[in-house]
C-alpha cells in the first residue's frame, strides 16, 4: 500500500487492497483545546449557586419530564461547538437532580459541597487515574488514612476507595467469602464454588439489600442471606444470631459472614455492635459492619459510644457520599486482612500492565516508576478516578471537629422533628430516631397509608421539602434523613408546616 508524499493514502492502491482510505490530512488536534475551562466553569457558577438554594430557581418539571420521557435525537454529524454545548449544560442545571437542595432529605445521599466540587473538577481534568505517582494519587492514599482515622477504624486495616456502598459491601464480603473457604482448603478466587457445602451470610431484615446482591453476584445467591430477626427497635436479635448460627453449623452449613449494620437505612438505629463481634467470635465466622451510613457519626465523641465493639470487626465500609457530602460515587472498604482481600481480588500479571512500570524504589524518577497503590487488586475496578481528593478536600476544610459539628447539628434536626411531632396531635412518630433519621406519618382517621403516600406526592411536589418513605411495622412513614449540610432549622420547622397544612387539606 502507498502513501502519498503529501499525506494522503493513494487511492487507487487502497481500492485494491481493499481497504477504507485513511485521513492523514487531518489536522492535529489545537494543543490548547483546554484553554477554555476557567470561562466554562465561570458561565455555569451562578446557575449552581443558584440551584443548590430553592427559593432562587424555579424548575419546571414538565421540562424535566419532556427531557427524561421523549426520544431522544439522533447523533449530530458534526458537532454544535462548545457554546451550544454550554448553553444546554445552563439549563440543564436549571433543572438539576435536587438532592442538593436544602430540603432534600429523601435517600441517604446529597450534592458536594464547594471544596469537594473543586476537587472533583481538579480530577477530572489532572487527577486522570487513581494509578501511577502524581499528586492525586497521594491524596487518594491520604483520603483513605484520615477516613480510616475519623471513622475509629484500625490503623492496621487495608483500605481501598469504591463508587459507593453496593461496591463496597461486595469487596468487604468477597474478603469473607474468601477466607472461609480457604479455611475448608479451597481458593475460591481461583477454583470458584464448585462442590463446596451450602453457606449463610447473617444480616437482619433492616440490611440493605446491597447485601443480597453482593451474595448474589459472589455466587453464594441472595437465599443465602439467612434474615436474622429483629428486636422491638428494628436491632439484629443477638440470641436469635447465636442459634442460627449453632444450628447451621450443626447441619454442616458454611458462615461467611455476620453483618452488623452502624445505621440502618429506614430508621437509623445502628446494631449491638460488641455483642455481634462476640457471637461472631465464638462461631469463628467473620465480622463485617455496614457503616455506609452511621460510620461517620464516629467523629462525635457523643455519639461514638453507640457504635461500642465496631472496631473488633473484620471489615468496614463507609460512604463518604453521605454524610461527607463527596458528591456521589464515593464509597470505601476497609479489611483488616489486606492480603486475604488481595487473594480474592488479584487480578492477575498482564504484560501490557506490570511490564510498563518500574519497580517502584525508594527513588523514583518519573510517574511511570510505580502503580502508586494496590488498588487494581483491591477490589472490581482497574480503571478508576481518584476518589481520595474529594474525602481528603472535606477533611481538610473542616476537619474532625467540623464533621463532629456537622453531624451532631443533624441528629438534633431529627430530635427536634421527633419532638415536633410528639407535639402535634394530628402527627404521629413511628420511631424513635436514634442517629438523624425520623419516621412519622399524618394521624388521618381513615385509609391513612393511602393518605399519607398522597400527601408525601404533594409535598415533594409543590414544597421545598423531599423527604422519602419507607414501612415501619407495617405502616407507611413519611420519613426524613437529614445529612444535607445545607439545610436549616427553619428548614426542618417548615416541613412539619408543609406537612399539617396539606394534611388539612387532604380528601
Amino acid at each position: 500500500m502507498m502513501i502519498a508524499l503529501d499525506g494522503r493514502r493513494d487511492a487507487v492502491a487502497d481500492r485494491e487492497a481493499g481497504g477504507t482510505p485513511s485521513r492523514l490530512d487531518i489536522a492535529d488536534p489545537d494543543p490548547a483545546d483546554l484553554s477554555g475551562v476557567r470561562a466554562a466553569l465561570d458561565r455555569l457558577g451562578p446557575g449552581l449557586e443558584a440551584f443548590v438554594d430553592w427559593r432562587r430557581r424555579t424548575p419546571s418539571p414538565a421540562y424535566i419530564a419532556g427531557q427524561v420521557t421523549s426520544e431522544p435525537g439522533d447523533l449530530p454529524g458534526e458537532g454544535a461547538g462548545l457554546d451550544a454545548v454550554m448553553d444546554e449544560l445552563e439549563q440543564a442545571v436549571a433543572h438539576g437532580c435536587r438532592i442538593s437542595a436544602p430540603g432534600f432529605w429523601g435517600y441517604i445521599t446529597t450534592g458536594a459541597t464547594t471544596a469537594p466540587a473543586a476537587a472533583q473538577a481538579a480530577v477530572a481534568i489532572a487527577g486522570g487515574q487513581r494509578h501511577l505517582l502524581h499528586a492525586f494519587n497521594a491524596l487518594e492514599v491520604t483520603g483513605l488514612r484520615w477516613l480510616a482515622q475519623l471513622c475509629g477504624v484500625p490503623a492496621v486495616a487495608t483500605g481501598v476507595f469504591t463508587s459507593g456502598g453496593s461496591t463496597a459491601n461486595l469487596v468487604a464480603l468477597g474478603a469473607a467469602r474468601q477466607r472461609a473457604f480457604e479455611r475448608r482448603g479451597v481458593d475460591v478466587a481461583a477454583d470458584g464454588l464448585l462442590h463446596v457445602p451450602p453457606v449463610r451470610v447473617y444480616a437482619s431484615s433492616q440490611a440493605h439489600r446491597t447485601i443480597h446482591r453482593a451474595a448474589a453476584v459472589l455466587g453464594l445467591g441472595r437465599e443465602s442471606v439467612a434474615v436474622v430477626p429483629t428486636d422491638g427497635g428494628g436491632r439484629i436479635g443477638v440470641g436469635a444470631l447465636d442459634a442460627m448460627l449453632a444450628a447451621d453449623r450443626r447441619a454442616g452449613v458454611v458462615p461467611v459472614a455476620v453483618v452488623g449494620i452502624a445505621g440502618t437505612t429506614d430508621t437509623g438505629v445502628v446494631d449491638p455492635l460488641a455483642d455481634l463481634a462476640a457471637v461472631a467470635r465464638r462461631h469463628d465466622t467473620w465480622f463485617h459492619v455496614d457503616g455506609a451510613y452511621g460510620l461517620v457519626a464516629m467523629a462525635s465523641p457523643r455519639l461514638a459510644p453507640r457504635f461500642d465493639g465496631m472496631a473488633e470487626a473484620d471489615s468496614w465500609i463507609v460512604d463518604p457520599h453521605k454524610w461527607l457530602a463527596t458528591g456521589v460515587g464515593v464509597g470505601a472498604t476497609y479489611v483488616r486482612d489486606g492480603a486475604l482481600l488481595a487473594r480474592a481480588f488479584m487480578e492477575g500479571e498482564a504484560p501490557y500492565l506490570e511490564g510498563t512500570f518500574g519497580d517502584g524504589d525508594a527513588s523514583p524518577q518519573s510517574q511511570f516508576d510505580s502503580l502508586g497503590g494496590p488498588w487494581a487488586d483491591l477490589g472490581v475496578e482497574l480503571s478508576a478516578p481518584p476518589r481520595g481528593p474529594m474525602v481528603w478536600s472535606v477533611l481538610r476544610e473542616i476537619g474532625r471537629r467540623g464533621v463532629a459539628e456537622r453531624v451532631e447539628r443533624h441528629v438534633a434536626f431529627a430530635s427536634h422533628l421527633a419532638s415536633r411531632v410528639r407535639a402535634e396531635a394530628r402527627l404521629e412518630l413511628l420511631a424513635e430516631p436514634e442517629l438523624s433519621i425520623v419516621c412519622f406519618r399524618h394521624r388521618f382517621g381513615a385509609d391513612v397509608d393511602r393518605r399519607n403516600a398522597a400527601l408525601l406526592e404533594r409535598l415533594r411536589r409543590d414544597t421545598p421539602y423531599a423527604p422519602s418513605s419507607t414501612i415501619v411495622d407495617g405502616q407507611f412513614a413519611i420519613r426524613a434523613c437529614f445529612i444535607n449540610p445545607r439545610t436549616r432549622l427553619a428548614d426542618v420547622d417548615g416541613l412539619v408546616e408543609a406537612v399539617l397544612e396539606l394534611g388539612a387539606s387532604s380528601t
